[in-house]
């Protein structure tokens, strides 16, 4: 069974339909379908959020934010052995600490993280990247 952590960046051009998007709709459908398993950080949920009402407007974020609700994507919450995982990522590279907590959770679950962001380029070795094309 396929595990995935979803990065914003990977939801982000889902919801916008930018490159990479036909990707993450299939392993969202994976996730629906029970063939996956999904999880997103509450971080980086966080970051989808602000992003969408900086970008399209406070009513939007909201229909995005129930859109993204549909999805069976477990949202975990920063507890401390997270937040404590995401630290030691953000310790050793030079990656923006919300895509920290997409790298921890994927580690906890020994999930691949969807993302075409190249900051996560410097932790392949310690979690397994889905290039979104």
């Amino acid at each position: 069974m396929n595990r995935y952590v979803f990065d914003s960046y990977a939801l982000l051009a889902f919801l916008e339909d930018e490159p990479g998007a036909a990707q993450v709709e299939k392993a969202l459908r994976e996730v629906m379908g029970g063939k996956a398993e999904g999880w997103l950080s509450v971080i980086n949920w966080g970051e989808i959020y602000y992003t969408a009402m900086r970008e399209q407007g406070e009513k939007t974020v909201e229909e995005v934010v129930a859109l993204l609700a549909q999805y069976p994507m477990r949202m975990v919450e920063a507890d401390q052995p997270l937040a404590r995982e995401a630290a030691r990522f953000k310790a050793r590279f030079r990656i923006a600490y919300a895509g920290c907590f997409a790298a921890a959770l994927a580690k906890r679950h020994k999930a691949t993280v969807l993302t075409a962001d190249p900051e996560f380029r410097q932790v392949e070795k310690e979690v397994k990247v889905l290039w979104l094309a």
